[in-house]
């Protein structure tokens, strides 16, 4: 399986994980969010938190070092990466990645 990076930003919470993409606009796409699911959305916060412990990684257009992301994701020690400007446009729902918290990028993995 090879690695393509596709999109970068601030790693946020440090570590590696791989997951399908879930777009999150708004609070109707809730539901669309399984277990393990990467979290992509705009920007999180506090009504999010359900969702949020479901995933196994958060990446945001917006954000830095202490915006919500960053620290729930450090709180509940999952990768994450925010300040991508444009992540909910170029992700799409299941596509397979993998996120790197570290080094704030994103890889599609094929």
């Amino acid at each position: 399986m090879s690695n393509k990076s596709i999109l970068k930003g601030m790693g946020v919470s440090v570590g590696k994980t791989t997951g399908r993409v879930c777009v999150v606009r708004s609070e109707k796409d809730f539901v669309k969010l399984n277990d393990d699911d990467i979290l992509v959305t705009k920007i999180t916060d506090p009504s999010m938190t359900l969702i949020i412990n479901k995933s196994a990684g958060i990446v945001c257009d917006i954000g830095g070092m202490t915006s919500h992301p960053a620290i729930i994701a450090r709180e509940l020690g999952i990768p994450a990466v925010v300040g991508t400007n444009n992540a909910t446009e170029i992700l799409k729902d299941g596509m397979l990645v993998e996120v790197d918290g570290t080094k704030g990028e994103i890889f599609l993995k094929e």
